[in-house]
């Protein structure tokens, strides 16, 4: 069938008015009119001439957009306030009170802003950078409090040393800092937090491999972290990287899982060795002490009673001396003197006693057993 172009536009053009037409894509290949031949002409007379072609889906008409007619002055105007906003958003920026601002200029610094509401150039002129110079930051070694991409370090590479007697060491630490320099901070060391990581590994390997394990793992962990700030901080000193150490805490000491348990054995031994050692001392000072104390009481004992026995002595032989001295004066007084305090001295221990006059005769003299007896049986009576 022969088909006429200015047909088929003219079609295709009352049907836009009416309806909009979509054929189906994957089916108009297969189309007779088109397979014989045929143009989009032909195809839109057979969709005019009452006929629906096939594969055809109809789609409703969409509205049409009304058209702004806006004098050029209203769009300028438009513009320039867009512009306006633009530019004024852009150059307010507000530090907070933990902050500082860093402003540069195309990326050299300019100066430091305080926190408040500050004033830029737009448009990309000027940068703010913002950071925390009153915050306390933190560096985790050898574990993660907190989910945080640490990239390629690996945590127990880095918590894995080597002590100065050649035992290894899983050492866990944490290192505070500030930003105490924001323009050092920024400008003298690239990637100043994984430098600082770099540092405090350096050195914190440094003072471990000084020491033994022992001293790692007890007695001297507070030196080591004391001494590892000391010497973190004159390396910040030297790089210049605006970093104020202010602390570094060893978090956890321990000998690898490996030998953990060979570890804790030879640890038990150890305590074990020093509670005997312990029990051994004092059982030790107690028998020693008490014997140096029964022999300093024996000795002063005996010092004492060879004190009172050269008193006793001296004072017996001064009283002798004095009497002699008496007797020499008057020897038939002191003699008698002396006798009676014998006989007085000797008599007043006796018990019953008999005086007989020696010139008495006729009296038998009378020894009372009975009495005596008595006193020796526990009081019995012989018949």
């Amino acid at each position: 069938m022969p088909t006429d172009p200015s047909m088929g536009r003219s079609g295709r053009t009352r049907k836009r008015a009416s309806r909009r037409v979509v054929y189906s894509g994957s089916l108009l290949g297969h189309h007779p009119a088109l397979r014989s031949g045929g143009s989009w002409g032909s195809l839109t007379e057979m969709s005019n001439s009452g006929r629906p072609p096939r594969n055809i889906v109809e789609l409703p008409t969409l509205p049409k957009l009304p058209k702004l007619d806006l004098p050029a002055g209203r769009l300028r105007l438009v513009a320039l306030l867009v512009l306006a906003g633009v530019v004024l958003f852009s150059s307010i920026y507000t530090i907070d009170p933990e902050e500082v601002g860093v402003v540069l200029r195309f990326g050299a610094y300019v100066r430091s802003t305080d926190p408040g509401l500050h004033f830029k150039v737009p448009l990309g002129i000027e940068q703010v950078i913002k950071l925390p110079v009153q915050r306390q930051l933190k560096l985790e070694f050898g574990f993660q409090s907190q989910r945080a991409d640490r990239g390629p370090r690996s945590l127990q590479g880095e918590s894995n040393m080597l002590t100065g007697d050649l035992n290894a060491a899983v050492v866990e630490w944490v290192v505070q800092y500030r930003i105490d320099d924001p323009q050092e901070f920024l400008f003298r060391v690239r990637n100043v937090e994984e430098t600082l990581r770099d540092m405090s590994e350096a050195v914190m390997r440094n003072v471990v491999g000084d020491r033994t394990v022992d001293e790692v793992l007890t007695v001297g962990r507070q030196e080591v972290a004391d001494l590892v700030e000391v010497r973190l901080q004159e390396l910040c000193n030297q790089y210049e990287n605006g970093v104020k150490v202010d602390q570094v805490v060893l978090q956890d000491v321990n000998p690898p899982d490996q030998v953990k348990a060979s570890f804790n054995e030879v640890n038990q031994a150890e305590q074990e060795r020093e509670t005997k050692i312990n029990q051994a001392q004092s059982e030790y000072n107690k028998v020693i002490f008490r014997a140096r104390g029964e022999a300093e009481k024996t000795v002063s004992v005996a010092e004492g009673y060879a004190l009172d026995r050269v008193n006793r002595s001296r004072g017996e032989a001064d009283r002798f001396n004095s009497i002699y001295g008496e007797y020499r004066k008057a020897p038939e007084v002191t003699r008698r003197r002396i006798y009676l305090e014998t006989v007085n001295e000797v008599l007043s221990k006796t018990g019953r006693k008999v005086i007989l006059d020696d010139q008495l005769e006729g009296v038998m003299p009378l020894l009372d057993l009975e009495g005596k007896l008595g006193d020796l049986g526990g009081g019995g009576t012989n018949p």
